[in-house]
């Protein structure tokens, strides 16, 4: 049952184009924001459209290939965990974030066939 915790899978489209970090370590972290749509009907019977943003962060060489085979609007599927962070920001104000932090992509929609190609990439 522990495997059942802290699981995220979300499927959206980038709102922008994967901001990668090359770190003293030599490690690589990307960082880009992802948009998911929920659609209901409301009490009045109309349909709503409701778009939630998440911040998802990718290491190594799955940032790598998220920086070479996506762009803003690519639809992908993610599964991952939450992570909550805290940090002070330019003013001296402390922030909190909450990340999903990857360890598995799909890529979907138009991108079929760098999709393929980039399955070979994959470290798993």
């Amino acid at each position: 049952m522990n495997a059942l915790r802290n699981k995220v899978q979300l499927i959206g489209r980038l709102g922008n184009a994967v901001e990668i970090k090359k770190l003293e370590s030599g490690k690589s972290v990307g960082r880009v924001s992802l948009a998911t749509n929920e659609v209901y009907k409301n009490q009045k019977g109309e349909r709503v459209e409701e778009t939630t943003w998440h911040n998802i962060v990718a290491w190594g060489k799955l940032a790598e290939i998220m920086e070479k085979y996506t762009e803003k609007g690519s639809e992908i599927a993610v599964e991952g965990k939450i992570t909550n962070r805290s940090y002070d920001d330019k003013d001296g104000i402390k922030r909190y974030v909450t990340e999903i932090v990857i360890n598995d992509l799909l890529l979907m929609g138009d991108r079929k066939t760098k999709a393929k190609e980039a399955e070979a990439d994959l470290p798993f």
